[in-house]
């Protein structure tokens, strides 16, 4: 458990122990159930290390869940162009920190506000709240966008722009169910298929087609 990571819980434990506080002294029953959401919160901002492949061509999940989608839209923010998106639905069962699925450098991050219906919703990814993040090196220029759901409110960033970081570090993390989306170049290889599950900074997801630069 890494503090940065439980850190975003502290407000939530803060309540839930005030009510244990309280609960004593009105009905065991009530401790219970306090004690039980403590030990659930825990386990929802758990943080485990990953082993991250040294393949340079390997692309790795930036986040834990299972593949909804898998397709060819245009990336109107960033890119600017087709890319191969990659999206991942994350429950409030996965591990919710976020991984740079590639090394490089941050150089774009930007919020956006908006709704939150279930990330699993066909209009989530337009009309949820959203923040987008651009992870550049001499191969490509990555898109991931944290998208929040119904009942994930808050999208946590731990870097900024300018940051050079390696490929599976975290950079942030999503609070309880959303979806994590990957916009990669058009030419690379997908090595995950819809309905698989990946664990971010861990699994490959698709792979550069070779070791040449590729235009971003």
């Amino acid at each position: 458990m890494r503090f940065q990571t439980l850190r975003e819980a502290r407000w939530i434990l803060l309540v839930l122990f005030v009510f244990i506080a309280i609960s004593t002294r009105i009905k065991s029953w009530l401790n219970i159930i306090c004690t039980a959401l403590i030990l659930g919160t825990l386990y929802f901002f758990r943080d485990p290390n990953r082993s991250t492949p040294s393949d340079g061509d390997a692309i790795v999940a930036p986040a834990d869940g299972r593949i909804v989608c898998i397709d060819e839209p245009f990336e109107p923010e960033v890119l600017k162009a087709v890319a191969r998106r990659v999206a991942i639905f994350l429950s409030v069962f996965n591990v919710h920190v976020n991984r740079a699925p590639i090394a490089g450098e941050i150089t774009y991050l930007r919020s956006h506000c908006g709704s939150f219906l279930d990330a699993r919703h066909p209009d989530a990814t337009r009309e949820n709240a959203y923040k987008t993040w651009a992870f550049q090196n001499p191969q490509a220029t990555l898109v991931v966008r944290q998208i929040a759901g119904a009942v994930a409110r808050r999208i946590i960033g731990w870097s900024k722009i300018g940051d050079k970081i390696s490929k599976g570090e975290r950079f942030g993390m999503i609070r309880f169910g959303s979806r994590t989306e990957v916009y990669l170049p058009i030419d690379c290889k997908i090595t995950v298929r819809i309905g698989e599950r990946v664990k971010a900074g861990e699994t490959v997801i698709a792979k550069f087609r070779s070791n040449e630069p590729i235009a971003s």
